[in-house]
């Protein structure tokens, strides 16, 4: 019951994710004068004016250690700073769907990183899974109905996702210093926070005279509530309890199923076409999924450099 509580809330975070590609997306054709640091700064603005007065009041606002604020500044500077820009950037020039697929191949990287740094061995079955995932996705790839096409723009918008990559597997390493000792969404909260004090004087600074021209339709509003809420805290806290049962790696593998869910919303509202190739790689991704999670025992977490057993 444990495991199946964890995997659920895993595939809730990649949910929400996949789904912001296409939210994002939205917000830009909707308010096409918006920029990148428009969108992510709004988004954690609504995401910190909800959430912390709400644990405020609950009474589940936890300080952080003074001994824990050098972490706290860092994760927040990977995620959502770093990440957040490069992610958003990239996902403004080209398809939800190719930035959704570009995004899932971070959990190829996040075990060499671990490898690297905490000396966790890499097991044979992870790496199966990993590439049967990737698999997967090209599959999906392969399936059609993209409109994006060449060109410089998708060259940069590639380029700005392959950056968010390398920043995530970055974040993962971080994240693990520091999830054993907070709850998933104090963690969240409190990067969300951060990193809108970090986005605050760089918007203004880039793109603050382009300010008086935007304009707040009830959707726009809408959908930056959501991206704010759901996919910069929910999701996010959903992801560190799993990293926190489950540890980096078999948490991580969750993320291959992101365009599973992107496709799907691209689907729905008609952004992109169906075909039965799409639908395999969807199959496809999630026997990856299930083949990495065959090694993940009930209770193992991450724990500064090493997984350790742990009743949940």
């Amino acid at each position: 019951m444990k495991k199946l509580i964890v995997y659920s809330t895993l595939f809730f975070a990649a949910l929400l994710w996949g789904v912001s590609f296409i939210m994002t997306k939205e917000v830009s054709l909707t308010a096409p004068n918006m920029t990148a640091l428009h969108i992510i700064t709004f988004r954690m603005l609504l995401a910190s004016v909800v959430m912390i007065p709400l644990l405020a009041v609950l009474g589940k606002l936890e300080k952080v250690r003074k001994e824990d604020v050098k972490w706290f500044l860092l994760l927040s500077f990977a995620e959502p700073f770093l990440y957040s820009f490069l992610e958003t950037s990239g996902t403004l020039k080209v398809d939800g769907s190719l930035a959704a697929v570009v995004v899932a191949t971070i959990p190829l990287f996040v075990p060499f990183g671990m490898a690297a740094v905490y000396k966790e061995k890499i097991k044979v079955l992870t790496m199966v899974g990993i590439v049967l995932s990737l698999i997967g996705i090209g599959v999906m790839l392969m399936g059609g109905g993209m409109t994006t096409g060449g060109g410089k723009e998708v060259v940069e918008g590639l380029l700005f996702l392959a950056g968010a990559v390398v920043v995530a597997v970055i974040y993962t390493l971080i994240l693990v210093k520091v999830v054993d000792h907070y709850r998933p969404i104090t963690i969240t909260v409190y990067q969300n926070l951060i990193g809108l004090m970090y986005y605050v004087p760089v918007m203004l600074l880039v793109d603050g005279t382009k300010l008086q021209a935007l304009t707040f339709s009830l959707k726009v509003l809408l959908l930056l509530l959501a991206l704010g809420i759901l996919c910069s805290t929910v999701a996010y806290a959903c992801y560190n309890y799993g990293i926190r049962h489950i540890g980096a790696t078999a948490s991580c593998i969750f993320t291959n199923t992101i365009p599973v869910f992107s496709m799907i919303a691209a689907v729905a509202i008609g952004q992109e076409g169906f075909s039965v190739m799409k639908a395999v790689g969807m199959a496809i991704v999630i026997v990856g999924v299930v083949i990495v999670q065959v090694r993940a025992r009930t209770g193992v977490r991450a724990r500064t450099g090493q997984m350790e057993g742990e009743e949940g």
